[in-house]
């Protein structure tokens, strides 16, 4: 196994000279439209850390936003996938299936909310899966219309670009885009005009009276929300605002979409965020966290609504990759043995007391927020008007990248920073993590 060392080492400036050929090489033959947060090349990655070619030690963050939960190197996924790829590397299921797709939805069915009957449909990525739950919600209810929030953030294809809010860098100059889609006001708490206590219950209250009036209920197929925000700044909806929606959504007949790429697979401290309000969605979307790494994404709901669809209306020639879905099983027994949803409970402790502790010191936290590891701190230039601070939120992540932290940014407005680390991170490294991010901020 790939043991990486688990302490930050930094040998040269970051980026190194070996990462900056690299990047010099990059530059020649890598489409420009193709982004890095931190041009450091990765030789090998495991637990809390991400080694470069030059020799450096970064602390990890980030998990390949979310991905590498259970690390990247985690040893079930390692040892199932290497296992798979003795046997075959591919044979299309729709072609001839295999054993680990259906272990892999059997899963699925266990593990997401509700205990009614549910099957799954398994494609690449996150944008594939919400893609493929609105083609599922439009046949099952014969209607056209979409539902989403502002600041969600849905994916990069055609529809799902429709469907996210936030235009730069994800829809400048890519329209036209996916006609039936609608945009609703989201309960953001910390910038809610009457305060986060009402929030929930207003914001709620505007998106059902905006779907009634402009799209009318009778029209809309699907209602698809992160149950916390992701890209858009780690928003956790004001409490009550999910079960308003969920309440009319199933009052319509509209299919509930819990887009769970993002918060999924123990990210939150459950199994899935839409649990900490009770909320059992007719579909829910996974990727990311679900593989260990590699691409699979999932479409779970309900038996009846994922078997609307005609036979061969789902698919796709790598979904459900036979080597994606060994590895989805053994990231799924890695959470299962080492209780990550108890590690991400005790990330978020450690994170907000020492978060909370920053905030007393530098006024330029404005809010700090999120569940499990997955914790954002949003800048501000004063705490008072709250006008967001992007600049600083830039210099920080910069900072604390030429220290050896990698860290990343989000927020419709540019200005979060979004916590992420792997679940099997170290305490040590952690807090180590933390002294970084405390003494760059004294620096902005």
């Amino acid at each position: 196994m790939n043991a990486v060392p688990q302490e930050r080492r930094v040998v040269t400036a970051i980026p190194g000279p070996k990462s900056q050929e690299l990047q010099a090489r990059r530059l020649d033959t890598v489409a420009g439209g193709v982004g890095s947060t931190l041009p450091v090349f990765t030789k090998r990655a495991g637990g809390g850390i991400i080694e470069d070619v030059d020799g450096n030690r970064l602390i990890d963050f980030g998990s390949g936003i979310a991905v590498t939960s259970v690390g990247a190197s985690a040893e079930a996924v390692v040892r199932r996938a290497a296992a798979q790829l003795q046997d075959f590397t591919h044979t299309c299921f729709m072609v001839t299936p295999y054993e680990g797709y259906v272990e892999v939805c059997e899963a699925l069915a266990e593990l997401t909310p509700g205990d009614h009957a549910k099957k799954s449909a398994l494609f690449n990525s996150g944008a594939e899966a919400v893609e493929n739950a609105v083609k599922v919600a439009r046949s099952y209810t014969k209607r056209p219309a979409v539902v989403v929030f502002d600041h969600g953030y849905h994916g990069r294809t055609n529809l799902t670009m429709a469907l996210t809010a936030k235009n730069m860098p994800y829809k400048q100059g890519f329209g036209p885009f996916a006609p039936e889609v609608y945009r609703v006001p989201v309960a953001y708490g910390y910038r809610w005009p009457t305060g986060a206590e009402n929030a929930g219950q207003e914001a709620a209250a505007q998106a059902i009276d905006q779907i009634t009036k402009q799209i009318g209920a009778e029209n809309v197929a699907a209602i698809i929300i992160e149950p916390v925000l992701g890209e858009g700044g780690f928003i956790e909806p004001s409490k009550g605002f999910l079960p308003a929606i969920v309440k009319f959504a199933n009052d319509n007949g509209i299919v509930f979409v819990a887009d769970e790429i993002q918060s999924g697979f123990c990210r939150t401290g459950q199994w899935f965020a839409c649990e900490d309000e009770g909320i059992v969605p007719d579909l829910i979307t996974t990727a990311k966290g679900i593989a260990g790494g590699l691409p699979l994404a999932a479409v779970t709901g309900r038996a009846e609504i994922m078997d609307s669809v005609h036979g061969g209306g789902l698919g796709g020639t790598y979904g459900g990759n036979p080597v994606a879905c060994a590895a989805a099983l053994g990231a799924i027994e890695t959470m299962k043995e080492q209780d990550l949803n108890g590690k991400a409970r005790r990330i978020e402790e450690v994170m907000k007391a020492r978060l909370v502790t920053m905030q007393e010191k530098f006024p330029v936290i404005g809010d700090i927020r999120g569940r499990g590891a997955m914790i954002a701190i949003e800048l501000v230039k004063d705490p008072a008007t709250k006008e967001p601070h992007a600049a600083g939120a830039a210099a920080l992540a910069k900072a604390c990248h030429a220290a050896g932290l990698l860290v990343l940014t989000c927020g419709t407005y540019g200005n979060v920073l979004r916590f992420l680390p792997p679940l099997v991170i170290g305490e040590d490294l952690l807090n180590e993590g933390l002294d970084i991010i405390e003494t760059e901020l004294a620096s902005i």
